[in-house]
């Protein structure tokens, strides 16, 4: 199966220093695959994407001429973030609900999918690093304002698992740019929630970093536009 199918590739400059992934690009379902009735709910929410992270990736790789790869399918058809052995590979359960696209999958439609969309993305994004000459794999997610009831007021987290000097090199830096961020919140790359980023960063031998970005922050174009290019400061 092509690439092309699993991940949108962006060539950029392959001297900055800095790869860009986005792992939850896109909530497309590639046929033959299609949103069960009882999924539609899905479509537009967190759940199938990173709300704001494709268009955010796109916008810093091009102020930045940095190479990036964006995955092409949802995060609900297998979630690239994830390793294999993950209980949300496949996630079964979305704010309580079940998830019909993947209710009792067989091990058949489990490795269907991984051969179609997760090998091929991992694929891709192994090639851009291994050809890039950068220091960093930079990854971009988004996260709700509001969650299971909890309103967030973080900005932007900084996400990492053993790279804690220039992780929090960063996080000092955003903080200087006016930002209210915080080291692994709102999640974890300790946990492994930064998986993709730490994967292709340590095959190479390089930094591993991933931010997560306020979801109704991020689609402000002000805001983007300030975040993108205090990335491309710290990058300089």
């Amino acid at each position: 199966m092509s690439l092309y199918e699993a991940a949108e590739q962006i060539d950029g400059d392959f001297g900055t220093r800095v790869v860009f992934t986005c792992e939850h690009a896109s909530a497309r379902l590639p046929a033959p695959w299609i949103w069960p009735e009882q999924d539609q709910w899905l479509v537009d929410t967190h759940w199938a994407s990173d709300i704001g992270a494709a268009a955010f990736t796109r916008e810093v790789a091009e102020l930045m001429n940095a190479p990036a790869v964006l995955s092409r399918f949802s995060r609900l058809l297998i979630d690239p973030n994830r390793p294999l052995d993950s209980d949300t590979l496949f996630r079964e359960i979305a704010d309580g609900k079940t998830v019909h696209l993947n209710e009792s999958l067989l091990q058949t439609e489990r490795q269907r999918r991984v051969d179609r969309f997760y090998r091929p993305y991992h694929a891709a994004v192994r090639a851009m690093v291994e050809r890039s000459q950068g220091d960093t794999v930079f990854s971009i997610h988004t996260f709700t304002d509001e969650y299971e009831g909890d309103v967030r007021v973080l900005e932007i987290g900084v996400l990492f698992d053993e790279d804690d000097e220039p992780a929090l090199r960063l996080v000092r830096h955003l903080e200087q740019a006016g930002f209210h961020v915080l080291p692994n919140q709102p999640w974890s790359g300790k946990a492994g929630l930064a998986y993709s980023a730490v994967r292709h960063a340590r095959e190479f031998g390089r930094t591993a970093l991933e931010i997560e970005a306020r979801q109704d922050l991020i689609v402000d174009e002000s805001f983007a536009a300030r975040l993108a290019q205090a990335l491309a400061s710290f990058f300089s």
